[in-house]
């Protein structure tokens, strides 16, 4: 698609049961507006979330994967955060080498009261990947 303004990404957001989840029902109930790309998957923590899910993602056609998590030292489960925040660390090195766009990838801490920051969190993300055009690698795999 040579023209990015009829693009329209495919998006993954994996988000917190606890925070990002309730954030975004409260975004809903406030009846914010956001973009409809993403495609949201609750998970019980961010923590949950393996590089391995996200690589899935990617490689099954999705233009970018947002986690989202309890901000750090606020985990439902006390750690999964920090679990979640190194595990992107080393993703993002993997998608490095591999000469992938580790920017397709997002980590945001967003709190159950934060619905205002998740709407504008989500026209953010979609606004980028918007930019970037569609997922490289899926065209290398799925043509």
């Amino acid at each position: 698609m040579a023209d990015n303004e009829e693009f329209e990404p495919v998006l993954i957001g994996y988000f917190c049961n606890w925070c990002t989840a309730t954030a975004a029902d409260l975004a809903g109930t406030s009846r914010l507006q956001y973009p409809a790309n993403i495609r949201p998957i609750r998970v019980m923590c961010s923590g949950t979330v393996d590089a391995v899910y996200v690589l899935r993602a990617l490689l099954s056609g999705a233009d970018g994967v947002i986690i989202g998590g309890c901000p750090p030292g606020n985990c439902h489960y006390i750690s999964g955060n920090f679990k979640a925040r190194r595990r992107l660390a080393v993703l993002k090195t993997i998608l490095a080498t591999l000469g992938l766009d580790e920017e397709r990838v997002w980590v945001r801490w967003i709190s159950a009261a934060e619905g205002n920051r998740f709407a504008e969190t989500m026209c953010e993300f979609t606004s980028e990947i918007k930019k970037k055009g569609p997922n490289p690698f899926q065209t290398c795999w799925f043509t």
